[in-house]
């Protein structure tokens, strides 16, 4: 456009096309339009030209061709450098500059600018979903799965749950653990009773013995119903044969309501002052109508329904409510309970500091996670399991209910899981399904020396979890980085990842792989051709549009490094003819042979032409 004018006004001006704002070509364009709103309209990609059209132009107008960025400061000196460069040939016709242009014959080249290498995204773990600790709470009202029916004031029932109860208090785990079969007393008493239970149970045996003798106590032991039926049918009353609690348990097979099977249990009346007595019994559940086996505890007459009712929130949820009225009757339920935290709460309410039980709640959760881990790595209170296909895994439903809406909707739903014991899950490890128990139970990532990432991020989405998914994620990405730093090839490791992780919705491990195999774009291609082939058309695509280095660079590095080798052929053929001049001129003229007179007479005997280009 300026040229023709230029070479009218100034024919003898020395030109010199520049291209500008080199950094557009891998800058973001949405940001960088954004940054220019309102005052400047936006660029389009198809606007940025690339390096060989203005080479074009260059050689069409026969002038040479430079690229700037002042973002990058990229080829500033250049330019400038080359400019002088252009007035100094220019200005070859005035005598006294040639000198000083010897060496100035024609522009310098200038390399290609190569981009950055775009950073690695970044992968972004969502908060956790904030219904987590409301739910717990949300189960004590609706008892999905509940395997307990605490009852108070012998007509009040309220349903709960093994896992919860026994993970919040000691008091409730010791009782849930207690052996309900008919053994003898010893056995009983080496099969997990604890010391409170055991020493119970033999102040009871010496009360009996003392009072009743020891023939006595065997009967009571042995607790015969048809030997007790003949004494109570021959009028001989003994209340203390029927009401003996030598042993700590309720012997007899018996019936109640025509409902079948064994009912055991025992009285508590002397282990604690909480309970009265624990059995089991078939129970319909409040919300299926279905008959199951559960556990019945009665409690304390002195417990109110108001007040304990706000002590299971707190053992499901670790929370208590500074506006609840009876604070002292908690605090007495905390205590026959040995639920010594609550109490601390009341206290710091009662005392205006309630801001301290915030603290308090933080402890109860590393608690209650600690002691959920213990059960389970043993299964207890366990009431499903799930056939792998490498093994099987207890777990327990009103933690899975509460902490995921899939297991929620298929053990709460009208499915068949929700009335079954075992649950298979195909195409499903176990070291796989512990890390999601685990994610489920505590709301934490752990790993496994034989956990495979990729199955951990099938099964996550397979089961909507999106935050497990964003941590496996994580946890994959670190260990290919720290196997990368390591000098270990994982090119093979981040193709097969790729289509995985984008048909299974894990796209920020597909942007990383995405990511790597454009900046290893040669190597990977040299070293897996098929597989990048059998590529999909969308990531083809994307390889060809954000492959590191860019497609204008190798071409013009390529045309670089030609021109350099030409420039640098032409550079040794002249200083090949140089030296020879210089020497032979230097050896003329200074030779220390030759003496003043004959070099004199040389002078003199030589031709005009040969004394002429002496002068030159």
């Amino acid at each position: 456009m300026w040229y023709p004018e230029i070479k009218h006004f100034c024919p003898r001006a020395p030109v010199i096309l520049v291209g500008c704002q080199l950094d557009l070509r891998y800058a973001d364009l949405e940001a960088v339009n954004r940054a220019r709103r309102p005052l400047a309209r936006p660029i389009k990609p198809n606007e940025i030209l690339p390096p060989e059209k203005g080479r074009e132009v260059a050689k069409e107008l026969g002038i040479p061709y430079y690229e700037t960025s002042v973002v990058a400061q990229f080829g500033i000196k250049d330019v400038f450098d080359n400019a002088i460069r252009a007035a100094l040939i220019s200005r070859r016709h005035l005598q006294f500059w040639k000198s000083h242009l010897r060496n100035v014959q024609r522009p310098l080249l200038q390399a290609p600018f190569l981009p950055p290498k775009p950073p690695p995204p970044i992968i972004i773990v969502p908060d956790p979903p904030s219904n987590n600790e409301e739910r717990p709470a949300h189960l004590l009202e609706d008892p999905l799965c509940a395997d307990v029916i605490l009852v108070l004031q012998e007509k009040i029932k309220i349903y709960a749950h093994k896992i919860y109860l026994s993970t919040s208090s000691s008091k409730f785990y010791d009782l849930f653990l207690m052996d309900l079969s008919e053994e003898d007393q010893q056995s009983t008493a080496g099969h997990g009773f604890g010391v409170a239970v055991t020493a119970a149970a033999e102040r009871m045996l010496h009360q009996e013995e003392r009072h009743h003798g020891r023939d006595f106590l065997l009967r009571a032991a042995s607790f015969d119903i048809c030997e007790s039926t003949e004494e109570a049918g021959s009028g001989q009353r003994k209340p203390c044969l029927r009401a003996s609690t030598s042993d700590g348990i309720l012997r007899g097979n018996r019936y109640e309501n025509g409902e079948r099977g064994l009912r055991r249990g025992r009285d508590l009346s002397s282990w604690s002052r909480a309970f009265t007595s624990i059995q089991e019994e078939m129970a319909e559940d409040p919300l299926t109508y279905k008959s199951k086996l559960m556990v019945v505890v009665k409690m304390d007459a002195s417990i109110q329904p108001g007040p304990f009712r706000a002590v299971l929130k707190y053992l499901y949820t670790g929370e208590l409510d500074e506006n609840e009225r009876d604070l002292m009757h908690i605090a007495h339920i905390a205590e026959l309970l040995e639920v010594f935290d609550l109490r601390m709460m009341v206290a710091n309410i009662l005392n205006n500091e309630a801001f301290m039980n915030q603290e308090i709640t933080k402890a109860f959760h590393v608690r209650r996670t600690n002691r959920v881990k213990e059960c389970l790595a043993k299964g207890t209170f366990s009431d499903v399991t799930f056939v792998l296909d490498d093994g099987a895994i207890s777990a327990h439903k009103p933690l899975l209910i509460s902490s995921c809406d899939w297991m929620a909707a298929m053990f709460g739903g009208p499915f068949v899981e929700s009335s079954t014991n075992e649950v298979a899950l195909p195409y499903t490890s176990k070291s796989c399904m512990r890390a999601v128990l685990e994610y489920l139970y505590t709301g934490q990532f752990s790993s496994s020396p034989d956990l495979d990432d990729m199955k951990l991020i099938i099964l996550a989405n397979r089961l909507c979890l999106p935050h497990l998914v964003a941590l496996t994620e994580q946890y994959t990405v670190t260990g290919l980085m720290e196997a990368a730093q390591m000098m270990v090839d994982i090119d093979g490791d981040v193709l097969v990842f790729l289509e995985l992780a984008q048909f299974h919705c894990a796209y920020q491990l597909a942007d990383w792989c995405l990511h790597h195999i454009c900046t290893n774009y040669n190597n990977v291609c040299r070293k897996f051709p098929r597989d990048m082939k059998a590529m999909s058309g969308e990531n083809q695509e994307y390889f060809e549009k954000h492959r590191w280095p860019p497609v204008w660079y190798l071409k013009e590095e390529d045309h670089y490094q030609r021109a350099k080798k030409e420039r640098e052929k032409e550079d040794y053929l002249h200083l090949k003819r140089q030296p020879k001049r210089r020497w032979l001129f230097w050896n003329a003229s200074s030779s220390p042979s030759s003496s003043p007179s004959s070099s004199a007479a040389t002078a003199s005997s030589s031709s005009p032409s040969s004394s002429s280009s002496a002068v030159v």
